[in-house]
């Protein structure tokens, strides 16, 4: 039984993480598929250059939530599982990662998961968090990359794991390094562009 409830937190996570705000986002807006426009991503940053200011905070608030939900979810059930509930919280979360990066409801093709990696961390790690959101919009300060903001920030996050977090260190280091990887890897078409000088930055507009 007690498995079952796990495999079933798992699911409910990916689920969650699955619901593609952007695209939703986009299609009530505008009445788009935000993935033929831009860069075809579904996240925050292609819907502000494609569709504006308050459609991309609608979609980070979305995709922030849907981590932040998965977490509590997982805390909420972890005492069916006689396991801990910040290590059901974080697996929770993984899988709303893995939702929104490869969601059920747009056929596997979904965002880079950077948002809803902010509402895992939020929730489970706050003052770390806030150190790598720190990282991030200093570089992008100083860049306008955001793709490199976030790519950075990840990578230092395991880091500021180490040096803040207080209670289930190792598995948050851990969950930590899957995510900077997850996120390395979504990122890596950004990445060749940012080798190649042809990234967008922030505040080029894409016409509709």
């Amino acid at each position: 039984m007690k498995y079952c409830i796990f495999i079933l937190i798992l699911l409910i996570g990916y689920l969650v993480g699955s619901i593609p705000w952007g695209y939703l986002i986009g299609k009530l807006k505008k009445g788009i598929d935000i993935r033929k426009f831009g860069s075809g991503n579904i996240g925050t940053t292609n819907v502000l250059r494609v569709l504006g200011g308050v459609p991309a905070v609608l979609v980070l608030g979305g995709d922030m939530g849907k981590g932040i939900g998965a977490v509590c979810i997982g805390m909420m059930l972890a005492s069916s599982t006689g396991m801990s509930p910040k290590i059901i919280g974080g697996l929770a979360g993984l899988s709303s990662i893995l939702g929104h990066n490869w969601p059920v409801f747009l056929r596997f093709k979904g965002g880079k998961g950077v948002a809803t990696s902010a509402g895992v961390f939020l929730t489970l790690t706050p003052l770390p968090f806030i150190l790598s959101l720190a990282v991030m919009l200093l570089v992008v300060f100083f860049t306008r990359y955001v793709s490199l903001g976030s790519i950075l920030a990840a990578g230092s996050f395991p880091l500021f794991i180490l040096l803040c977090a207080r209670g289930e260190t190792r598995f948050y280091f851990i969950l930590s390094l899957i995510v900077a990887a997850l996120t390395l890897f979504t990122h890596r078409s950004n990445l060749r562009r940012l080798l190649n000088g042809c990234e967008r930055k922030l505040g080029e507009k894409e016409r509709i």
